[in-house]
């Protein structure tokens, strides 16, 4: 399945909905709409990863540059992220910097 990235920024919440997968071919795009969409202004980042199929390193890579450009002061939440997604999250120890919940929860 092909990667499709939405972004939309509101309020200082910059939201990204992602869908397909997330790999060598696809990272490059995503990091490159990060690069233009995470402001000083952003306060929360959040990435809606229920259509988000797989990701790989690269696709790892891409969050934590979004950590990196984001800053200390900024929220970053993954939302509705599917079990095989969260696993690779898990393994590398990155969920202990961000906010993994589900999509019907409360933020």
């Amino acid at each position: 399945m092909n990667f499709q990235a939405k972004v939309q920024a509101a309020q200082g919440v910059v939201t990204f909905r992602l869908s397909g997968e997330l790999d060598s071919r696809s990272a490059p795009r995503f990091h490159e709409m990060i690069t233009q969409a995470v402001v000083p202004a952003a306060r929360r980042l959040v990435l809606q990863m229920a259509d988000l199929s797989y990701m790989s390193s690269a696709g790892l890579r891409c969050l934590v540059y979004a950590h990196q450009r984001a800053g200390s002061g900024v929220a970053i939440e993954l939302v509705g992220t599917r079990p095989e997604v969260a696993e690779t999250i898990r393994l590398t120890g990155f969920d202990r910097s961000l906010t993994m919940r589900d999509a019907g929860a409360e933020p």
